[in-house]
């Protein structure tokens, strides 16, 4: 990764873009997107719960804890241990300021609970995020991208057939789950810069 790479402006505007969704969604309000995305969902996937139910598949933990613990060793194995940590801080603090200070917040209620922005989707795309950053770039970061681009739409899908979630709960834990990694990356990059012995002009 580069830190010259503008992750901090990244993490900023997904910041500012998601604050101001939830805003526009707090309480109980549903958007026209939301509206237009349930109607389509519904006509096209009716209610096969069990094709939704598999599209949610990769938010649940036992899929993600594996694949953050797999990556955690390979950074510890190359000796990196700034990528190391940026797996297992990015997607904990993520889902940790969702949880208890993002969806209190805003307050928006699906059911009987808070659902802006997406907790599953946090997760996801928290991980997600930081194996784009992670890798390298080229064929590899594009790869990537698209398959985490695909599975994030599969998993959108079967939360709203399956009435988790609605469209913009999605996308404010998309935004949220970005700016987190990048601004964790960011952090990391500098803790990383300080420690760094300044060469000799000797």
């Amino acid at each position: 990764m580069s830190g010259r790479a503008p992750y901090g402006l990244v993490a900023v505007t997904c910041a500012v873009i998601m604050a101001v969704l939830g805003m526009l969604v707090s309480g109980t309000s549903v958007s026209g997107p939301d509206e237009l995305a349930v109607k389509w969902v519904e006509r096209a996937f009716g209610s096969d719960t069990g094709l939704l139910r598999l599209l949610v598949l990769p938010t649940e933990a036992y899929v993600l804890i594996p694949v953050a613990a797999v990556t955690v060793a390979l950074c510890l194995a190359a000796r990196r241990k700034p990528e190391a940590a940026l797996t297992v801080a990015g997607p904990l603090v993520a889902i940790f300021a969702n949880t208890w200070v993002l969806k209190p917040l805003f307050d928006r209620w699906k059911n009987t609970y808070l659902a802006y922005p997406s907790g599953h989707t946090v997760a996801l795309v928290a991980v997600l995020t930081v194996l784009v950053l992670l890798a390298r770039p080229g064929v590899a970061t594009a790869v990537i991208s698209v398959v985490g681009a695909v599975v994030l739409a599969g998993v959108t899908i079967g939360m709203i057939g399956l009435g988790y979630h609605y469209l913009t709960d999605v996308v404010g834990g998309t935004l949220f789950a970005i700016a987190t990694v990048c601004a964790t990356w960011e952090l990391l990059s500098w803790a990383a810069r300080r420690r760094a012995p300044v060469p000799s002009d000797g």
